[in-house]
């Protein structure tokens, strides 16, 4: 296996502080994306007693060439899961919820219903707390999108991945096309949600390919946009092609903003759900500059 640059070292994290979110985890029977996909970013956002919550089982339907989440049949839902998540949630004390899950190609809605309950659940139990959820792309069903939509979470998440060109090596039983339709419909269904998707670089792809695809996926009307590094999570998985500098990722960045993104996260560690608060933290920032700047120009 390649040898990883130094930009990618991480210091140790606090291991009293990762106990703590482990253990509540544990004691809630609950999985984390943080755990199941191997995120380099564990102890630092557990030390912050941040998690990204993954519902519906720890099994997989498809098989995608980059991801660690072990693949199978799916299991029975949880009914009671979506109030161990928002349980989760108050006990951490967190102001913006992430909540993710395994592709469930076997299940009628591809687990929309689910998802639903869980982000209602939250927002019930926490009062004030902003949801955000990262979908798959339930076959393109827009019924199933709508299920989610209109649990009214504040952020909707589903992530492109890779440029259009390696979507059959990386994910063969997803599709470029049918990612930007999710993401386009999810805008034309509630026009006020903030919506998001990602790319991982270091697969094959091009720069040149890397801002086209972000131009399209900004066509579909996304506001988020966040680029990081693929690492391979083991030898079975696909190759690190290329290890992506900071300064290109800053390049990325930039280019994110002058096409219209409201907010690009972009370096070799982040993550799609990378310190999420801070995109809608930004983005609600903006907006209440913008609406004091008007109020004040009133009064003139």
């Amino acid at each position: 296996m390649t040898p990883k640059p130094r930009w990618l070292l991480r210091p140790l994290p606090d291991a009293r502080a990762t106990a703590q979110v482990r253990r509540l985890v544990a004691d809630l029977h609950l999985n984390t994306v943080c755990v199941d996909a191997g995120c380099p970013n564990l102890g630092e956002c557990w030390a912050k007693g941040t998690a990204t919550f993954m519902i519906l089982g720890e099994r997989c339907t498809r098989n995608c060439g980059f991801c660690k989440v072990q693949t199978g049949r799916g299991e029975a839902l949880d009914p009671l899961e979506p109030w161990r998540v928002a349980q989760a949630i108050r006990r951490l004390g967190v102001r913006h919820a992430v909540i993710t899950s395994v592709t469930r190609d076997d299940l009628p809605d591809g687990g929309a219903g689910h998802f639903a309950a869980t982000i209602r659940a939250v927002h019930q139990l926490n009062p004030g707390v902003s949801v955000e959820v990262l979908t798959p792309d339930f076959k393109g069903d827009p019924a199933a999108l709508r299920t989610v939509l209109e649990a009214e979470p504040e952020v909707f998440a589903h992530n492109v991945e890779t440029v259009a060109r390696l979507q059959r090596r990386v994910r063969p039983q997803g599709g470029f096309e049918r990612s930007l339709q999710v993401l386009r419909k999810a805008k034309e269904l509630r026009p006020q949600v903030l919506t998001k998707s990602s790319l991982m670089l270091g697969l094959g792809e091009s720069p040149e390919e890397v801002r086209e695809t972000m131009v399209v996926v900004r066509a579909q009307g996304v506001d988020f946009f966040t680029l990081g590094q693929y690492l391979r999570p083991s030898p079975e998985h696909l190759p690190v092609e290329r290890f992506v500098p900071p300064e290109e990722f800053e390049e990325y960045r930039r280019f994110g903003l002058e096409i219209g993104f409201r907010y690009v996260a972009a370096g070799p560690l982040v993550r799609s759900s990378y310190d999420a608060a801070a995109a809608l933290e930004a983005v609600r920032a903006a907006a209440g500059a913008q609406k004091a700047a008007g109020d004040r120009s009133g009064h003139l």
